[in-house]
Parts: C-alpha cells; sequence; structure tokens
C-alpha cells in the first residue's frame, strides 16, 4: 500500500472542492485583500493537503467587485459580472501565492483565457493535475455573466468529480434566519436539497443547489475561520450543516 493511499484510508472524503467567498479573504473593513487572512486560510488548507486529499478552489471576488451591485449603479449587468470575473481571478493569485509560500503546489486555471497569468480551464488538465497532488485554483467564474461564483464551484465540483463541495462561510452552518442579526436562529444539522431550495435558506443560490441535487453532491456549509474545522470534515468529524439527498422527514434543528 502507498503512503498516500494509506494517508487518506480513514478520510471520508479524498478529492474536495472548496468554495470560499471573496468576503474571506478581505480585511475587517470587507474590502481588499489581508495578506495574514489569506495566509491563514493557507494553513488550513495544507493540513488537508498533507493529508493526501486532492483540492480544488473555486474563489469568488466580492471583497474586491459585486457584479449585481455594479449593476444596479447603471453598468450594463455583463459588463459588470466580466469585470468581477477580473477580480476572482485577483484573489486567485493571491490565494497562489500564499500556498506556494507554504510549499503547495497549485494551479491557478481561469474560465476566461489569459495565458500570462493563468492556465485556461480544461477539465482532463485539472483532473490530472489533482491526480498529481496539486492544488487547482479555480478562478473567473463559469466563464458566463449572469452566474454566481456558487454555481461555478457546483459546476466545477460536478466536472472534477468531487466527493463534496464545501462552502467556507463566518457562520458555522446554515441557520433558519441570520444569526449575527437573531441570538434565537437556529442551526440545521442536515437539510435535504429541496428544503434548502423551498424555504429559501441562504445555502447557495438555487441554480446551484438545483445542481448538486441533480447530481447528488453532497454540500457541507462550515465556518473556515474555525481551526481545524476543514480537516475535521475530511475525518468525517460533525461541522457546519450537510446539506445532502435524504428523506424530507429526517431534517432536524440544533436547539
Amino acid at each position: 500500500m502507498s503512503q498516500e493511499t494509506s494517508s487518506t484510508s480513514n478520510l471520508v472524503y479524498s478529492r474536495i472542492l472548496l468554495k470560499l467567498s471573496g468576503e474571506a479573504l478581505c480585511t475587517r473593513k470587507g474590502f481588499g485583500i489581508d495578506a495574514e487572512t489569506v495566509r491563514g486560510i493557507a494553513g488550513e488548507i495544507k493540513r488537508v493537503h498533507d493529508l493526501g486529499v486532492e483540492i480544488a478552489i473555486v474563489i469568488g471576488g466580492g471583497n474586491i467587485w459585486r457584479g449585481a451591485d455594479a449593476a444596479a449603479t447603471g453598468i450594463d449587468r455583463a459588463t459588470a459580472d466580466y469585470m468581477g470575473m477580473l477580480a476572482t481571478v485577483m484573489n486567485a493569485l493571491a490565494m497562489q501565492d500564499a500556498m506556494e509560500k507554504l510549499e503547495m503546489v497549485t494551479r491557478v486555471q481561469t474560465a476566461i483565457e489569459m495565458p500570462p497569468v493563468a492556465e485556461p480551464f480544461i477539465r482532463r488538465r485539472a483532473v490530472r493535475h489533482l491526480e498529481k497532488g496539486r492544488i487547482v485554483i479555480l478562478a473567473a467564474g463559469s466563464g458566463n455573466p449572469f452566474f454566481t461564483t456558487d454555481t461555478a464551484a457546483a459546476l466545477r465540483a460536478v466536472e472534477l468529480n468531487a466527493q463534496v463541495l464545501l462552502k467556507a462561510t463566518k457562520v458555522d452552518g446554515v441557520y433558519d434566519d441570520d444569526p449575527m442579526r437573531n441570538a434565537k436562529a437556529r442551526k440545521f444539522e442536515e437539510l435535504s436539497y429541496m428544503r434548502a431550495l423551498t424555504m429559501e435558506l441562504k445555502v447557495m443560490d438555487s441554480t446551484a443547489l438545483s445542481l448538486c441535487k441533480d447530481n447528488l453532491l453532497p454540500i457541507v456549509v462550515f465556518n473556515l475561520n474555525e481551526t481545524g474545522a476543514l480537516e475535521a470534515i475530511m475525518r468525517g468529524q460533525k461541522r457546519g450543516t450537510l446539506v445532502h439527498d435524504m428523506e424530507e422527514p429526517e431534517w432536524s434543528v440544533s436547539r
């Protein structure tokens, strides 16, 4: 048995797609890129990568530019969304730099071709990188306006045969209300895709959720700021909220 096979044999997942929001990288003021924060995220990813897990990452760009918000000011929506895609590339390069300083081998692939900066997204090439132990950072969303990076994450996870989509947030799961504003908000331990859709819970947008549902791709929403949370999920420990295919009556809420 190879060392890699041995190291991953006791893990729940061997290939994952991690969805990072742009806001996860930003300063406390809510914009830009905070180098210390990015280094911290890179460190959490390294803990999992060192276990032999194959990792793909999709990064948003909301810390720099939000297409929908910009469109509300009068900018053409398609143009605003393309500008947002460029913001995700900036974030991807920042994350790549932090990871490589921790001696992880990475590749940035973009949905919009820009050869001097990154590889174009080619599914077979991305899979090959993962098989070789390289972390693949996927930028520029799906390459299409009017689609969120949540949808891009679901799409890429399915394309790359990821076993789970991990959505990193600033809270420790999915709640029935905003826990930052409502102290009585209740956390879901598990959810079915349909309940998440019908209750309009802020797991992911409806297109992304439907894509995961159609392909039976489980989603784990968790707090990346919790040290060791990502590794704990790999080891089968409960963190955050699991959204998956389940019988409707069996959903549960934390009290």
